[in-house]
């Protein structure tokens, strides 16, 4: 039987040898690493792999994404004290957990209603009251809260969702998996006035994006 001990002592060296060793050195994302019970937010069966290099299925053809990604996405945001931050593809939430410890207020959007649903049981039993859970096409954004500080995509896209430019604030980055559906490259996106200023990182490969400004009818099989 895993005790809370053992839980916290994975966590850390996950922390240790996964992501500070790659590089990762942001203070705050590693601590919101350390304090977010990963296991919480797999299928039962997987629970033991919860802290493994590897992305994990969640059900519905989504996955959870493999820890070093998570970090290197969340760090890419620099979010600031106070951020509002939207996330397309809430999955099991972690991700959400995650951020939920770095911004003010997050807003995560999942099309799936079950996983939506089952995420926000996660969410609410950790008391992440400052997430905010909506079913509905990610890639349209939430506008009715916008500007954002952050905009974080856990899914591959073809190519830029122009409604999520749109909705970032002055200085506002998002970080968003663009190519095929095969593989991608992590693009940061930055907001300077009516520019763009768009960075390419590492290659990565995630789920598709489906939705009207992502996959949509053309959803690769």
């Amino acid at each position: 039987m895993t005790t809370d001990e053992d839980a916290a002592a994975r966590r850390d060296a996950m922390v240790r040898s996964q992501i500070e060793r790659r590089g990762v050195a942001d203070a705050r994302v590693l601590a919101a690493l350390r304090a977010v019970p990963r296991e919480l937010f797999v299928p039962a069966h997987l629970a033991y792999a919860a802290y493994e290099d590897r992305a994990l299925p969640i059900g519905s053809d989504q996955t959870i994404s493999q820890p070093y990604m998570v970090a290197v996405m969340t760090a890419a945001l620099r979010l600031p004290d106070a951020a509002r931050v939207m996330e397309v593809g809430t999955g099991s939430g972690y991700q959400a957990a995650i951020l939920s410890h770095l911004a003010r207020e997050v807003f995560t959007i999942e099309r799936h209603p079950q996983l939506a649903e089952e995420a926000r049981v996660r969410l609410a039993a950790l008391g992440c009251v400052n997430v905010h859970l909506i079913v509905g096409d990610g890639t349209e954004g939430h506008a009715a809260a916008a500007p954002y500080d952050g905009i974080l995509v856990t899914a591959g896209a073809p190519r830029i969702p122009e409604p999520l430019t749109a909705q970032l604030a002055e200085g506002g980055r998002l970080v968003i998996p663009i190519g095929t559906a095969f593989e991608q490259d992590l693009v940061t996106i930055e907001r300077r006035g009516d520019h763009l200023e768009q960075t390419s990182g590492e290659p990565c490969v995630f789920v598709p994006l489906v939705g009207r400004f992502g996959w949509g009818a053309n959803r690769p099989a």
